[in-house]
């Protein structure tokens, strides 16, 4: 049946439109990328990378249409000259030749350009493998195994694997489409007895599988290189059956391979199945008992008996390999005995512990937002970030830092308009140091409000401080900019007078101009968004800002490296800039331990949500490459070499010239704020969790392997993370800006090692120092300390506790000191201010421990004095060692444990009239008056005997049901500098 002319000729003309409209949006994509490439000044990455896919794609797809192509027309070619039935009567073949034969051209084009099209885009999709090989730059260093240099295996290796992949694609595809043609044409047929083939079919097969039997023994003779990857033994890379048992049986089956190849090609020459047959057979057989049964034979009788002894040598080649690959092989160990006399220290004449930071980055980001957010549409992303900068002084002090950035219009306001063009900067640096809280026990902000004001802001001389580019979810969408002129529409910040807000235009050199209706279309039909096409607030000035998170904008600039999850604000140069960690990473170190990146770096503080997608998992390498650098106003990257040796970063610099600066051109500003990362760091302490260990027989052994302790202040089933702090390490003039570790042993509590790395650019930068307790004695680890803190202290942070307020263990920070180690802690007292607001911590006491002496006080100072004091004051006010009371303490621990009983009393009291159906308010609000005088008279009590009681858990009020009203918390007094 056939359709009438009209739909007929419609149907070719929709197909058309479709076409367009596909092609259209296509070129949208591409063409908008490239504008964002071209207005960040990075177009060489778009033009390089785009140019080398198509080359690739073009030379894939041409590859596969050409010999899989090429073997199907020759298969035609080759059909036997007497018809399909030479064989002899007719077969199923002859219907499925007879219904495709007529659309055979049709049919060949299309199956040849789909082909075409998956083999291309999968050749171009390894262009950072060939953009390497091309560009491999030599390591200067050799594998301990066959002698080359590593770029061999990093570089070369892969690429080699890749073509040979390819190949056997293609030489599998061809064979399986050729056999198919042979069939359908007549050239063989499967019929009793056995297989009849024509001559022609007979040799182009035969041929076919010669080649791919020849690729395998090109296979095989490469894959002995794949030996240093090897999982096999103890460790990864060749180990002692890779090397003395696989390596020869690839060579033997190198060589097996290609006689059995010879056998397939004497099928075109020969007649029968006989040679390729045998061929076949030696192969499998060969492959099945050489490559198979003997290494695993020789794994079993000869190495597992005795593989330390057997193994010693690869294990040691291990060791050596990962720690050079991951860094750590310049970590210097120290043995540590940790046993300080606390009454021989003076806390006045060695000050380097009276600066640490007490404020919890993790915990005070709500206290920021509280204090600091001004409005509901701003925010702090959390955990806060710690910098440093100098006070009115000029010393060097631990700044917990943040900005305000925007979440987007109030819900009521949400519509395309506030969202993209009213609502489009957060604005404002806020900063506090981090030894010191204000009377409150608040962060003393000296970066706070909006406009940005403090002393921070005038010592740093902070010109813009408007952040179009942050962390917050709001940036990952547009904002059109730019256009407002005279008439300003940006929400700049709220003020109290006049419309209740200040507006401003955005004059930054960053984005992509939309004033064009070419360019307004483009960019209509990339977000599906008509209102950029037609709203008349986008005018000849405007810009379109995206991609605005700074760790996206770097992965988009340079996607050959992967980044830190962490990035942090600073002010440099007077303006606020974001600062991250870039690195190179690899999976091809050979002898090297591959490693989960993401299973390295998990900790209490790590948000897998905000992780950058890297370009792989598993690693074996990496370095800190690249400092990266956004600007928050206008978006501008910079990169910076920062380990310039590193011969990765070498070959992408090659690769791609002139888009990774020189570390000659950082300001410095800049150096001032750049710090060791977190990302590397928790890899590096990962691995030397166990490769502390040099020894291979040792390292077999593994008595002596480490374990980063959980966090005992956070989640007890998640690794405690690094610090960044100011540490005075053994033999060191004074203290530096570090990052800090502890380790506990594998089975145990106890600490087992302190690890600091010098995150401050100069001489010691990147330097690793271990300080190793001794085996013999037991020092408390951070989970031990915890312990003792609560057990010591449950009294007094009982009483924060109670009420509504939660109490809040800040990070557990330890230190070397006076030839021991003191923990630092500060405690936090969650309380929510008023009704409807989000509680938010203040901190309320410090504590510290040193050896088998705690103190407990409002400030650091007056809990060093406890602890220190001059060597007759060591344990808190209330408390002594023995665990028994003196007797002048009985008389007020009796009054104090009868004000803790009245306010249990008091408590349960309104709690019953709570329960009643209905409830009892009369009985309550006297229970509560009841409360407020027992409250009263207990905080008095203990002001006057001087005594902190730890009382049982009976004797503490049990948290208040959801939803009903709770006794305040009795204020402490807060704690000071």
């Amino acid at each position: 049946m056939r359709l009438p002319r009209r739909p007929r000729l419609l149907l070719p003309v929709a197909i058309t439109l479709v076409v367009i409209v596909a092609l259209f949006f296509l070129f949208a994509g591409i063409f908008t990328d490239y504008l964002w490439y071209e207005s960040v000044d990075y177009a060489s990455v778009f033009s390089g990378v785009i140019v080398t896919q198509i080359l690739l794609f073009v030379v894939g797809a041409l590859l596969m249409i050409g010999i899989v192509g090429g073997n199907m027309l020759m298969a035609y070619r080759m059909r036997p000259m007497f018809g399909p039935g030479m064989f002899g009567g007719a077969s199923g073949a002859d219907r499925y030749r007879m219904a495709l034969d007529p659309h055979r051209k049709l049919i060949f084009l299309i199956g040849v350009a789909v082909l075409g099209l998956f083999a291309g885009s999968s050749f171009s999709g390894q262009w950072k493998t060939w953009l390497e090989f091309i560009n491999a730059t030599p390591f200067g260093e050799t594998d301990p195994q066959f002698g080359y240099d590593i770029s061999f295996f990093m570089f070369t290796y892969p690429f080699i694997r890749m073509v040979l992949n390819f190949l056997f694609v293609a030489v599998v595809l061809s064979a399986l489409l050729s056999a198919i043609v042979h069939y359908l044409y007549g050239g063989f047929r499967l019929q009793s007895p056995g297989v009849h083939a024509s001559r022609g079919a007979r040799a182009h097969l035969s041929v076919l599988l010669g080649i791919f039997v020849l690729l395998k023994a090109v296979a095989y003779w490469y894959d002995r290189y794949g030996l240093v990857f090897s999982d096999r033994g103890f460790r990864h890379g060749a180990s002692y059956t890779d090397v003395n048992a696989v390596l020869p049986a690839k060579n033997i089956l190198a060589i097996i391979a290609l006689i059995c190849a010879v056998l397939f090609f004497a099928g075109v020459v020969r007649s029968g199945g006989m040679l390729p047959g045998v061929g076949f057979g030696l192969l499998v057989l060969s492959a099945i008992l050489i490559g198979g049964v003997y290494p695993a034979l020789v794994e079993q009788f000869q190495v597992k008996p005795n593989q330390q002894g057997k193994e010693q040598e690869y294990i040691k080649r291990n060791i050596d390999a990962t720690r050079k690959a991951y860094g750590v092989d310049d970590a210097e160990v120290i043995d540590y005995t940790a046993q300080g006399d606390p009454s021989k220290v003076s806390v006045t004449a060695d000050s380097s512990i009276s600066g640490v930071r007490l404020l919890d980055p993790s915990l005070v980001a709500k206290t920021y937002q509280q204090k600091q957010r001004i409005r509901g549409y701003y925010d702090f992303h959390e955990p806060l970030d710690v910098d440093r900068y100098p006070d009115a002084d000029g010393t060097i002090r631990d700044t917990v830092v943040a900005v305000r950035e925007l979440t987007g219009p109030p819900a009521e306001q949400n519509n395309w308009i506030n969202r993209h063009l009213v609502y489009t900067h957060g604005n404002g640096f806020v900063a506090a140091p981090g030894n010191e809280v204000d009377s409150e026990g608040l962060p003393n902000f000296d970066a706070k409000d909006m406009p940005v004001t403090g002393s921070l802001v005038e010592r740093t001389k902070l010109k813009e401080s408007r952040i179009y580019f942050g962390e917050a979810p709001a940036s990952t969408q547009y904002v059109v900019v730019g256009g407002g002129g005279e008439k300003q529409q940006e929400l700049d910040y709220p003020e109290s007078g006049g419309t209740g807000q200040k507006n401003t235009t955005y004059d930054g050199k960053g984005g992509v101009p939309v004033g064009s209706f070419i360019n307004r279309m483009l960019y209509a039909a990339k977000y599906g968004e008509i209102n950029l096409l037609l709203s008349g607030d986008i005018n000849a000035n405007s810009k379109i800002l995206y991609e605005r998170n700074p760790q996206a904008r770097i992965a988009k600039a340079a996607p050959f490296l992967s980044l830190d999850d962490n990035p942090y604000p600073a002010i440099v140069d007077g303006r606020v800039v974001w600062i991250s960690d870039a690195y190179t990473t690899s999976n091809a170190y050979p002898y090297s331990q591959s490693k989960s990146l993401e299973a390295m770096t998990r900790d209490t503080v790590t948000d897998p949500r905000l992780v950058v997608p890297q370009p792989r998992d598993q690693i074996n390498y990496m370095r800190n490459s690249v400092k990266a650098v956004v600007d928050a106003y206008d978006g501008t990257v910079s990169l910076y070499a920062w380990d310039e040796k590193d011969p990765i970063l070498q070959t992408w610099r090659k690769a791609f010239p002139g888009i990774i600066k020189p570390q000659t051109e950082m300001s410095p500003d800049l150096k001032q704020h750049l710090r060791y990362p977190e990302a590397l760091f928790k890899v590096q302490r990962d691995v030397l969790s166990q490769y502390h260990i040099s020894d291979p027989n040792a390292f077999y052994s593994g008595q002596d392997f480490w374990n980063v302790p959980n966090d005992p202040s956070g989640d007890h089933d998640t690794k405690q993370p690094p610090y960044y702090l100011s540490v005075k390490m053994p033999k060191t003039s004074a203290p530096s800006f570090s990052l800090t570790t502890t380790f506990v042993p594998r089975q145990g509590p106890n600490l087992a090692a302190f690890m600091a790395v010098d995150a401050n650019p100069g001489p010691d930068y990147g330097k690793l120092r271990i300080l190793r307790m001794p085996s013999n004695t037991t020092i408390p680890g951070p989970g031990q300390v915890q312990n003792n803190f609560q057990n010591k202290f449950s009294g007094e942070l009982n009483l924060l506790g109670l009420g509504q307020a939660k109490v809040r263990y800040g990070n557990l920070l330890t230190l070397p000191f006076a030839d021991g180690l003191v923990y630092v802690e500060p405690v936090y007292v969650e309380i929510a201010a008023a009704s409807g607001q989000e509680p938010y911590p203040i901190l309320r006491r410090v504590l510290v421990a040193y050896g088998n002496k705690v103190g407990s006080a409002d400030t650091l100072k007056g809990a060093l004095e406890q602890v220190f004091g001059d060597g007759t004051q060591s344990t808190p006010q209330g408390e002594n060692t023995s665990g028994e009371a003196k007797p002048e303490e009985a008389k007020p621990t009796t009054e104090l444990a009868k004000s803790i009983d009245e306010v249990q009393k008091a408590y349960d009291k309104a709690q019953k009239a709570l329960q009643a159906n209905p409830p009892d308010w009369t009985e309550y609000g006297t229970a509560q008056q009841e409360l407020e005088k027992a409250l009263g008279k207990l905080k008095d009590t203990a002001e006057t005997t001087g005594v902190t009681p730890s009382p049982s858990p009976s004797a503490t009020p049990s948290a208040t049901p959801s939803g009903t009203p709770a006794p305040s918390a009795t204020p402490s007094p807060p704690p000071s500098s």
